[in-house]
């Protein structure tokens, strides 16, 4: 199977390595940093999650800003590996509450004892965090959440007017509260990320939501939970369900979701689903995702970007970026980023922003000669425009619009979803008057693929 793995820093600093094989060298760690660090294809981008160098395949994922990276030299599964990869992350992330460098070398021991037991001579084992409590026996060492990124899995969880520390999600779930007391919590996040391509006149060309509903569940006693999404839900096109059985929800009612298709964890009874929408399941220890979906029906973009680019002379052209928020102002956008190819006789770029905005920031990287506009924060409703004036070191030749662009955008909107899906309720059958648990869902909506063309 798997020869090695390791994790590496963003300055690649070996955190963890295991060697199960001894079939590629030692040095095989530098080879990759300095493959991916210094990555050139056609022009420049980020590496590929699977590629090959003198005859060692290296496949690897990036979490939370580490490297997670296997290698190997026969002809293995590249989706197996990268799901292995990836699960790997997240048993390591469940057993330690927070994934990044500091915790990793804090708790060295456990993250090995871990392998140990997931991996066994190259081959994958059991990567479950419920299995692996029976045979993994170090405790966790806490680090501190302080400095984590403020849309990562530390921030905000909101119900209504209701508020969750952001630690809430960032304990070990094999570790006990101070005290010995074991939190009661269960934690809910719709996480959607969408693609859409815009035309030079503003017309969506294509559009797509890939969802999945996540939980992390700190219940003892394993009790059965039912979880109830939107009545008007239909699966597929025609609106047959699971068992292709018509659902009874028509596709022309007003305001039906329809998703394509979709999947559930194996821990997912649907004997109700067809009849309302509710899911019952047992949760497991740790994160996992309950239920995988795609939708392609037609929605409402959370943003209209319009992008415009006009010569104004000979060795000269101006850039109009538009970017309307169509949410409502009660929602707020963070970490926008928007990013253009400029034409590559571009040598200068200067920017001139709305009077009274605040927290954007400009640049032009000459190496890529890409301009990039970043802004850090969007309420709904509101519409930011940026201009810039190109210098270019020779004439144009032909349409300058075909050799600037796309405009693409990365963002993330908390406490939105734009397929519509809901979590009506989340109904937990264990009766004690001990037992009440807090309950938390929160709605995500991160860009995948947002593109304006000119």
């Amino acid at each position: 199977m798997i020869s090695q793995f390791f994790v590496l820093s963003q300055r690649g600093d070996n955190i963890v390595f295991r060697d199960y094989r001894g079939e590629v060298q030692k040095g095989s760690a530098e080879i990759f940093f300095r493959k991916v660090k210094f990555w050139k294809g056609d022009e420049p981008e980020e590496a590929p999650p699977v590629f090959n160098v003198d005859g060692v395949n290296y496949l690897h994922v990036k979490v939370a800003g580490l490297f997670f990276v296997a290698t190997t030299r026969v002809n293995v599964s590249p989706s197996l590996v990268l799901e292995l990869l990836q699960r790997i992350a997240r048993v390591i992330k469940d057993y330690l509450g927070v994934l990044n460098e500091d915790s990793l070398r804090k708790n060295f021991v456990l993250v090995y004892e871990l392998l140990d037991e997931v991996i066994d001579f190259g081959y994958p084992q059991s990567t479950s965090t419920e299995v692996l409590k029976s045979y993994v026996f170090n405790e966790p060492i806490v680090v501190e959440t302080t400095h984590l990124p403020p849309l990562g899995p530390a921030s905000m969880f909101m119900q209504g007017t209701k508020r969750m520390p952001g630690t809430a999600v960032t304990k070990s779930v094999v570790a006990n509260e101070p005290g010995g007391k074991k939190r009661e919590e269960i934690f809910v996040d719709v996480i959607e990320k969408i693609s859409v391509t815009f035309s030079s006149s503003g017309y969506i060309l294509t559009s797509e939501i890939d969802g999945t509903i996540q939980m992390k569940s700190y219940l003892t006693g394993n009790p059965e939970i039912r979880l109830a999404l939107n009545e008007d839900l239909t699966i597929g096109r025609d609106g047959a369900s699971l068992y292709g059985q018509a659902t009874g929800y028509g596709s022309s009612a007003g305001g039906v979701v329809i998703l394509d298709d979709c999947n559930f964890h194996e821990s997912v009874h649907l004997d109700s689903f067809d009849a309302d929408r509710t899911l019952t399941l047992v949760p497991p220890e740790g994160e996992f995702a309950v239920m995988n979906y795609r939708m392609t029906q037609e929605f409402k973009p959370p943003f209209r970007v319009n992008a415009l680019i006009e010569e104004a002379g000979s060795l000269k052209a101006e850039v109009i970026l538009k970017v309307r928020a169509e949410f409502l102002p009660s929602v707020t956008a963070n970490t926008i980023s928007v990013q253009m190819p400029l034409p590559s006789y571009t040598t200068r770029v200067s920017f001139e922003l709305d009077p009274g905005a605040v927290g954007n920031t400009t640049d032009f990287k000459e190496s890529s000669k890409k301009l990039e506009w970043n802004l850090k924060k969007i309420v709904g409703g509101s519409e930011y425009t940026l201009r810039a004036k190109l210098t270019f070191s020779h004439e144009a030749h032909g349409n300058i619009t075909k050799e600037a662009g796309p405009v693409s955008m990365n963002f993330t909107i908390p406490m939105y979803n734009a397929s519509k899906l809901q979590v009506r309720y989340l109904q937990i059958s264990k009766k004690s008057k001990t037992y009440n648990p807090y309950r938390w869902v929160r709605y995500v909506t991160q860009a995948n693929s947002y593109v304006a063309r000119l």
